[in-house]
């Protein structure tokens, strides 16, 4: 019995550690990165590794996210069946409201078996408000505290619900216009007892903080910005706690109180990707396709006031780094190791020294037969994972060597950005979702 005690303590203290929940968009802390795990898969198809896959009813491209037992997605369902969007960049696709009924829903499935526990519908309404034809209605992911599940459409409003499904509360927001009518897509983001919310718009754009329990505005400010996609990211940085939007008129840092700690100029003229921090420098890019400036800035903590750059200058005080040609438009870059990754939509990577910015190899195309990337990447196990809108995902080797090690179909359209939770990855399709792990 002692050896059987030593064994299985020996066993259970050399455990690794493993990625048990994904609780918002990218994961905790925005980084896309897991921690390793032999049950991760890097090999799949619709059928190979794959644990379950169930439909997914109307359109939606928030990712889901994983709590626990639940995974939770939200869609939107039309009356009619809908225009299937074209792959790749451009400028075209309708933008006028649709002349039918849609229903905002919100699904909490089982992670084990992928049965639907519940689902609700929060809002039903011929729009009146426009998309894009590549964006949805639902493409705002939702974020979990493991109490409550806070599901939020950027013209609708947002909901909070527990897990047995019962409505704790909501706030219903007036719709807005969005440049070109593209619609919305921020993410909303919690730290204690807030929820944060930005919604960047041509009528009045605003940072919202509310109490995550009742709903209630704790305070709101507004922002000279029009219209942009970025999620906040919340950046505790060891010497404080504050709310960073990014945006195309300034990136913009905010105390717990709303005020304004500092700003920085020189975006481009749309701003998509999602602010993450490592080794103590918050990562800030935008790559706006018709841009000849397409930055990344890499901050340093403790910066107060204006602290943009001057013309030629690379670095300052609180700019560790600044690169002019390297941000991506739609994906957000990764940190894996001590490489900062990045992902073009026309099917480029990029890798450079995360610390100080240098080059380790340049644009490299991942495939000559793809081209058009919308979701974020994502890493583990030693691999950099990049998803196609195709539905391709290559598996890139980590490191200072640029290596294609396999590539992965579903074939069906894919622009959400995967989740992983415990030993499993869960990819979201235009239609279904994916629970793969290996088998």
């Amino acid at each position: 019995m002692r050896r059987l005690f030593v064994l299985v303590f020996g066993v259970c203290f050399w455990l690794p550690a493993v990625t048990e929940r994904w609780p918002q968009f990218r994961g905790e802390g925005s980084t896309g990165v897991a921690e390793d795990d032999p049950r991760l898969p890097d090999q799949w198809s619709s059928t190979q590794n794959v644990v379950w896959k169930i439909q997914i009813p109307g359109r939606g491209w928030s990712s889901p996210i994983v709590w626990g037992d639940r995974i939770f997605v939200t869609t939107v369902v039309s009356a009619e069946p809908e225009e299937k969007a074209r792959k790749g960049l451009y400028f075209g696709g309708e933008r006028s409201a649709p002349n039918h009924e849609h229903r905002w829903m919100v699904y909490a499935i089982d992670f084990d078996s992928g049965r639907v526990v519940w689902e609700r519908e929060v809002h039903r309404a011929t729009p009146s408000f426009s998309r894009h034809l590549k964006n949805s209605y639902a493409s705002e992911t939702p974020v979990t505290d493991g109490q409550l599940v806070y599901a939020y459409f950027g013209c609708v409003g947002v909901f909070a619900f527990d897990f047995s499904g019962k409505l704790v509360w909501s706030r219903k927001f007036e719709p807005v216009r969005t440049r070109y009518g593209w619609g919305t897509a921020a993410s909303p983001v919690l730290d204690g007892n807030r929820l944060y919310i930005v919604n960047d718009n041509e009528d009045r754009s605003v940072l919202l903080a509310l109490d995550k329990k009742t709903g209630k505005t704790i305070w709101e400010v507004p922002r000279d910005e029009k219209s942009n996609w970025v999620t906040p990211y919340v950046w505790q940085s060891g010497k404080r706690t504050e709310i960073v939007t990014a945006g195309s008129n300034r990136v913009r840092s905010y105390d717990l109180d709303g005020k304004l700690l500092w700003e920085l100029r020189g975006m481009s003229s749309i701003a998509i990707p999602t602010p993450f921090s490592k080794f103590g420098l918050l990562y800030v890019s935008s790559g706006y396709v018709g841009d000849s400036n397409r930055p990344v800035f890499a901050i340093r903590s403790g910066a107060r006031g204006d602290i943009s750059l001057e013309k030629g200058q690379t670095s300052n005080d609180f700019i560790a780094w600044f690169h002019g040609q390297l941000g991506p438009y739609n994906p957000s870059p990764i940190v894996y190791g001590d490489i900062y990754y990045t992902l073009y939509d026309r099917g480029f990577f990029a890798a450079n020294d995360a610390q100080t910015g240098k080059e380790i190899y340049p644009r490299v195309r991942i495939s000559e037969e793809v081209g058009a990337y919308t979701a974020s990447p994502w890493a583990y196990n030693g691999k950099v994972f990049v998803l196609s809108e195709d539905g391709d995902t290559f598996v890139i080797q980590a490191g200072p060597q640029f290596k294609i090690l396999g590539k992965n179909s579903l074939d069906e359209f894919c622009m959400a950005s995967p989740a992983i939770a415990r030993g499993s990855l869960l990819i979201r399709t235009e239609s279904k979702l994916y629970r793969i792990t290996k088998r």
